[in-house]
Formats: structure tokens, sequence, C-alpha cells
């Protein structure tokens, strides 16, 4: 059992409560409960003084912490990858206190069950030494690949956290979809989605549930399948796989919501990503037949989503 320990608040965990610091100081070793009962016994100390849970902590505050026994070790929580190169970040972007990356398409933000592999694990074993280990600021499904934005400090979590909810990140994605969908000009879905329990685990669907609004527009035209750009505008589950394919138009390779089947799956790219100030862009490395036409460059994606975002259209397309 460790004795009593002084803590400096570093800069990238200023802003923090007491207890969100301590639970992650403490990584889950001692229970909330009786991080809750140190600091009201005053065992817990910020500058020498008492104070709250919900107290703001500030760099290069000192924070006492009494003896406390810590786990046995175990296995490492490490993710278990096949080579070294499967442990890398593909960043796009990096600066102080913040990390933009290119998921892959295959990799879930989370290990869990049956993925042993997770982008916050590999995150964990990067800033390994690193007091306030970076925290995701949104996420994206196991099979979407794309831009996935990091936050290195806990002030950078919080101000993007306030975009979020304030509506000013906008995001678009890449899909290429079954059939002829009537979407030249941009259109916009407008749904309730909710989910339900099947026999192959929970989906979702549209009807009764929460408002799900989505603008898209058609790109190009094969002969039975449609590049089209999506742009939700509220972030339910799943809500552009299931709006899509309740119109008749499902993601190629998302057998869930009834799409053809391909052998790599989905394909569904968050291709691009801006909000006052910041803005970035990746393409997506889909392989032929479904490689973006040529004569969709780097400028002609973005001014098309710059027109699906500043020329929303009146047409409200409800589900057939």
């Amino acid at each position: 059992m460790p004795g009593v320990q002084v803590w400096t608040v570093s800069e990238p965990e200023a802003g923090q409560k007491l207890l969100q610091f301590l639970q992650r100081r403490l990584v889950g070793a001692v229970p909330a409960s009786a991080l809750q009962r140190w600091i009201r016994t005053g065992q817990v100390r910020v500058n020498g003084s008492r104070a709250k849970p919900g107290t703001r902590l500030e760099a290069n505050h000192r924070v006492r912490v009494p003896p406390h026994d810590l786990p046995e070790p175990g296995p490492s929580p490490a993710p278990v990858l096949d080579s070294p190169e499967d442990r890398l970040l593909d960043v796009v972007h990096e600066d102080h206190d913040l990390l933009v990356l290119a998921k892959p398409k295959g990799l879930p933000v989370h290990a869990g069950t049956g993925h042993q592999d997770g982008v916050a694990g590999r995150l964990a074993a990067r800033f390994a030494d690193h007091p306030w280990k970076p925290a995701l600021a949104h996420r994206l499904d196991r099979d979407t690949s794309g831009l996935l934005v990091v936050a290195k400090t806990y002030a950078r979590l919080q101000a993007l956290q306030d975009l979020w909810r304030s509506e000013k990140v906008r995001k678009t994605y890449l899909a290429w979809v079954q059939g002829r969908p009537s979407w030249r000009e941009p259109a916009l879905l407008r749904d309730e989605t909710a989910k339900v329990r099947t026999g192959l685990g929970e989906k979702m669907r549209v009807g009764a549930g929460k408002p799900s609004r989505t603008l898209v527009r058609t790109l190009f035209q094969s002969q039975d399948a449609a590049l089209v750009l999506v742009a939700p505008l509220t972030g339910r589950t799943h809500q552009i796989r299931v709006q899509l394919a309740t119109r008749g138009h499902p993601l190629i390779g998302d057998v869930k919501y009834g799409g053809p089947p391909r052998p790599g799956g989905m394909l569904l790219h968050a291709w691009h990503i801006v909000w006052p100030g910041q803005e970035f862009h990746l393409l997506p490395n889909w392989p032929p037949p479904w490689a973006l036409p040529s004569e969709l460059s780097v400028e002609a994606l973005s001014e098309a989503t710059r027109d699906l975002a500043e020329n929303r259209p009146n047409n409200d397309i409800s589900a057939l």
C-alpha cells in the first residue's frame, strides 16, 4: 500500500472536477464511493485545504491522496494485436490538444465482445506515460471508416462537446447505396427512429422514437448503385443506414439493413468534418469498382459538401 501521495495537476488535466480527476488518475483502483468518502472526510485535500467532489482543478494545483490499496497485477489491458503495424494510429492532424485520426474500417472505437483491439486501447498504449489519456470526442461504427476526433486535454474535450451540443459541428459522409435514388438535388430525410430487438440482436427502425434528420444528395449514378453524399443533422444510432434503407436504398454490403452482400462489408466513410475555425477531410481508399470516380476530386467534393450544408432543401422526403 503506497503512503500519502501529492499529485500535481498537469495542464491537460486542468478543468476537471476533483472526483473526475481522482477516477482518471486511479483508473478504477478505488471505487467511486470510497473516493467520495475520502473527499467528505478531508482525506483528500487541494492545496492543503478541504474540497468538494465538484471542485474544479487548475493546472499546478496539488492534490493530497491518502494511502490506498492497488489491485493485484493482472493481464495487460493492452489490445492483443497481430503485428507492430496494427498498433499504429493513422494521424490526419495533431497539435498540443487535438488529434484527428483516420479510423480504418473494421476497427471498433472500443474493444468489446469478440474484438480485443480498438482505437481507445491504441490511444491508451501510445499515451501510457501521460497523466491524462486522450478522450474520443465522438464515435464511429466499427465498419465505418474515416475521420475520428480525439481531445488531448480535458479543456479541449469540453470545448468540442460544447460545439456538438450547440450543433456547430458538421460531419459529412460518402456512401454507396443500392438502386437509383432521386436525389440529384439535395433532399432532407426526416424520420423518428427507435431501437428494436430482433433475432439477430438490436437494430434501428423508422417509427415512433427520436427525431432523425439527414441531408443527402446523389453524386454519381452507376447502373444499379449510387454514390451519395450524406450529412446527418442529428446523431442517432445507425441513423444513415436505417434512413437510407427505409427508402429502398440500403448501403452496399450492409446486410443488417437489407443491403446486398459484399465481401468487404458496407461502404460508409466519414470524409469531412468542420467546426468554427477548423476543417478536415479524408478521401476513402475503396477498391474498384467502388473507387471514387475520377471527376470527384477533393475540390469537387468540398464544393458539393458546402453546397449541401448551405442550401438546405425545403422538400422533406418522409419514409415510404
